[in-house]
């Protein structure tokens, strides 16, 4: 039998279905942050991300132990669902989206890898210049366009993966990239904001 650091997700899933409480805590510390960082990304405030964070995690262990986890190989993506579903019944629940417009950016450097910025300071300081006007632009962009964002390019989710997630077509999907990748060009033109890598 695998040892439990050398079981996939979906192994550990089925591992902790089967009474095994530490394929679990394995699972939990190999997702963590990429949950974490994509929850708060969408809603932009660290308490609320926290808690929504453990509420999807209490969905999980639900979810389960009640045997509603079909194994397709595919965990990761059933988590980010899980997580979806929570922050959209908090938004209905609350009405109140002003957690859509409370902008931080802080979080969004740890999705951006220093690896892609060239060795020259000069390009550097460019480099950093860009990112941060890139930052701003894509927290201004409407919390579903900034989400499909996030899952795209962050996530490197494809787009039927984006569809299934937030349950609307690839069509939908598309179409929410196509609009966000028009604002943020729209804004970059309006503030005189070159978008480009030295």
């Amino acid at each position: 039998m695998k040892q439990l650091h050398e079981m996939t997700n979906e192994e550990l899933a089925l591992s902790y279905i089967n009474g095994d409480n530490k394929a679990f805590d394995l699972l939990l510390s190999r997702n963590q942050e990429q949950l974490f960082s994509y929850i708060f990304f969408i809603v932009k405030d660290r308490a609320l991300a926290d808690d929504l964070f453990q509420e999807t995690f209490i969905k999980v262990i639900t979810k389960l132990n009640e045997g509603k986890y079909c194994t397709n190989g595919r965990f990761g993506a059933w988590l980010i669902t899980v997580a979806h579903n929570t922050i959209m019944d908090f938004y209905r629940s609350s009405k109140n989206d002003k957690y859509l417009n409370n902008i931080d950016t802080n979080e969004f450097d740890n999705a951006v890898s220093i690896s892609l910025m060239d060795s020259c300071i000069e390009n550097h300081y460019v480099n950093q210049q860009v990112l941060k006007d890139v930052k701003r632009m894509v927290d201004m962009l409407p919390a579903l366009q900034r989400e499909v964002v996030f899952m795209r390019f962050f996530q490197q989710l494809s787009f039927k993966e984006i569809a299934e997630i937030t349950n609307v077509s690839i069509n939908t999907a598309l179409g929410r990239m196509r609009y966000a990748i028009l604002n943020l060009r729209r804004m970059a033109k309006t503030n005189g904001i070159t978008l480009q890598l030295d």
